[in-house]
């Protein structure tokens, strides 16, 4: 019978500390775990991250030139034509609130309308980009488009090293 009171952790939840350099009988006395000699058995003696005992890194041996775009890339959220046939009624509004409503995206980035699916109904849309298949189908069901396009992303900062020397 459990109650509130008789409550006690898993076997093996609560771990006593490992106490080092406290004499043989302890089994951790003497280098304390550290081994014989060499850098990591000294005090202080910490490697930096990245390195490979003496042989030239790979952050060093790798090209760090040029240019990426990742920073500035831009990120889309796909809605298939077929979705929308499901969710929304003929005569409705697509745009990023009522996509958010139903379901089919989350987020703030920018709505971009696929033609993958049948699509028959009549409907307005108020998004920020419509593929070619998409726009062809919408418009042959006597729907409307109205692209909003998103605005641009703000770039990141660099970071300027400011020079602490004299005047």
């Amino acid at each position: 019978m459990a109650h509130d009171f008789n409550l006690r952790a898993p076997a093996g939840a609560n771990k006593r500390k490992k106490i080092l350099g406290r004499g043989q009988g302890t089994g951790r006395g003497t280098t304390a775990g550290k081994g014989n000699k060499g850098q990591k058995a000294r005090s202080g003696g910490k490697t930096y991250v990245g390195f490979e005992g003496g042989q030239m890194p790979l952050y060093r041996r790798l090209a760090h030139r040029g240019f990426s775009n990742y920073p500035f890339k831009k990120e889309w959220q796909i809605v298939n034509l077929g979705d929308i046939e499901k969710f929304f009624e003929a005569g409705d509004t697509v745009e990023l609130a009522s996509l958010h409503k139903k379901g089919l995206v989350k987020g703030a980035e920018p709505v971009k309308i696929l033609g993958n699916g049948d699509f028959s109904k009549k409907m307005n849309f108020n998004v920020a980009a419509v593929s070619a298949g998409a726009k062809e189908k919408i418009e042959k069901a006597g729907g409307s488009i109205t692209l909003n396009p998103p605005l641009p992303r703000r770039r990141p900062k660099a970071n300027k090293k400011k020079t602490g020397g004299k005047k």
